[in-house]
């Protein structure tokens, strides 16, 4: 009997064509959803408001063009701005409005992709980070080590792209985040503009693990399916700073995200191996050790025999993630230098709390003449601010973190993110892809709705205060801030009528 050997082939081709023919339906029941619609209007405002010479650096190929039809001066600046704040505006109501429908008249991934696509040409949106994470791969291109060199040891277009400050410290991320720039910048033929670019091949990557797993570990945790996929990968701050920023977070969390998938499908080791890579794209992933430890093997009393089994993965855990990072920095050849820079990022006031409550005593003290007292105070705030932090993670992880682990994790990248000397929007999306996983009661996903609808708001202001534009940032603020308002009316009629037709039904 002779065996057709190219027969097992023509399921696998039929099973393929039949799932890409289930995604371009997909596709097409999102773009036929007007909510979705009006969040890609959005996004390509925000696309056309960020060629604007706020954000793009002189040696962009969109400068010229600017500059010869005259959209550097004040009044197309404006213009810019206002196209940002309407984008912005637009992608935050199209968000608010796809709550009730999202899973039952669309999906999630294809709102991702849509949205995500205007963004991908854009200039980083609301940060220069990712022009720093160019120059620093232009500096390994040269054969310069980031811990020991500034970006501005090479003078030049890498170098002058890249936010002023960040030019004179050395690089705060771990070595196969550099290592990553480095390949970027080779893959973008050693263009400064387009390195910056290249940064969002990462970015993307670490979204598409996000939006793929995130709902399928809320099913496996009996978490509402339809709020993980609203709030953690349709979010706007998700767009907007994950995608338009092109921050290596992105990636963390989606490694992340992937190494608690395995752990749920007993996967320890990968699972563990995992986090250590995460770990080297951007250091905090290390705390996602603890959910894939005791995933499966819940700390369920504080009993000497079941604490000691705890304890033991625990270690286990750690040991295999913090194996991979020392492997992975040693065979890089770079080091641990990042431990110098660790401050780095508190160079500059932020909304960290506890740094402004320290910046604000600062001020007072240099007031009165006692500069050096003022500066002494607000470390000790910092630094008080940071040992709460570790205090509160310890706490949580004795406490709820035992048989929550994943809860754990999720508070605690939120209590490290406010408790840290340095808070940017996209910390937040750390505990906050998390969030519906704890399965939150409505008042803290109203708080951090409010919380997301806020910091997207100060990005559109913080853009119109740099356009010299400061009406339009309070304009910002405000519409933001009606949208939201507007948003929780409808959500409280929505629940009511819910609550109604459930008792019609009894």
């Amino acid at each position: 009997m002779v065996t057709n050997k190219s027969e097992p082939i023509a399921p696998r081709s039929e099973l393929l064509r039949a799932r890409l023919l289930a995604a371009r339906s997909d596709v097409a029941r999102a773009w036929a959803h007007r909510a979705v619609r009006r969040g890609l209007y959005g996004s390509a405002l925000l696309f056309l408001g960020s060629l604007t010479p706020a954000y793009l650096p002189q040696n962009s190929p969109w400068w010229d063009p600017i500059r010869d039809l005259g959209l550097d001066t004040w009044p197309a600046r404006v213009v810019g701005t206002a196209l940002v704040v309407a984008g912005v505006a637009l992608l935050v109501e199209a968000w608010f409005n796809l709550r009730p429908s999202l899973y039952h008249e669309v999906k999630h991934w294809p709102i991702t992709l849509l949205w995500s696509l205007p963004l991908l040409l854009a200039p980083p949106i609301f940060s220069h980070d990712a022009y720093a994470y160019a120059a620093e791969g232009w500096l390994l291109r040269n054969g310069l080590n980031p811990y020991d060199n500034p970006i501005s040891v090479l003078p030049g277009p890498f170098a002058d792209q890249a936010a002023w400050l960040w030019r004179y410290t050395t690089a705060m991320y771990p070595p196969l985040s550099l290592e990553m720039f480095h390949g970027l910048v080779v893959l973008a033929g050693n263009n400064p503009y387009y390195s910056a670019l290249a940064m969002r091949i990462p970015a993307l990557l670490g979204v598409a693990m996000i939006a793929y797993f995130l709902p399928r570990i809320a099913r496996r945790m009996g978490a509402d399916v339809q709020m993980t996929a609203w709030f953690s990968t349709v979010n706007p701050l998700v767009i907007i700073d994950l995608v338009g920023g092109a921050h290596n977070d992105a990636l963390m969390m989606g490694l992340v995200v992937l190494a608690i998938w395995l752990a749920f499908n007993d996967k320890f080791w990968p699972a563990a191996i995992i986090v250590g890579v995460a770990a080297c794209i951007k250091q905090p992933a290390i705390l996602a050790f603890y959910p894939v430890a005791l995933i499966g093997h819940p700390w369920l009393s504080l009993g000497w025999q079941n604490s000691w089994r705890a304890l033991r993965r625990l270690a286990g855990t750690l040991l295999i993630a913090l194996s991979v990072f020392v492997l992975i920095s040693l065979a890089s050849g770079l080091g641990f230098g990042w431990i110098w820079a660790a401050d780095v990022p508190g160079k500059v006031v932020t909304l960290a709390p506890f740094t402004l409550v320290g910046a604000g005593l600062k001020y007072l003290f240099d007031l009165i003449g006692l500069p050096l007292v003022g500066q002494f105070v607000m470390e000790a705030v910092r630094y008080l601010g940071l040992l709460l932090t570790v205090v509160m993670i310890g706490w949580l992880g004795i406490g709820v973190g035992r048989k929550k682990p994943v809860t754990f994790l999720s508070w605690s990248y939120l209590i490290f993110a406010f408790g840290g000397i340095a808070l940017n929007s996209w910390y937040l999306t750390w505990g906050g892809l998390l969030l519906p996983l704890t399965k939150p009661s409505p008042r803290i996903i109203g708080t951090a709705v409010t919380v997301t609808t806020v910091l997207l708001a100060y990005g559109a202001g913080n853009l119109a205060w740099r356009n010299d534009a400061v009406a339009l940032a309070f304009a910002a603020m405000a519409l933001m801030l009606v949208l939201l308002y507007r948003h929780r009316q409808e959500h409280r009629v929505r629940l009511a009528k819910a609550a109604k037709a459930t008792q019609e039904a009894k």
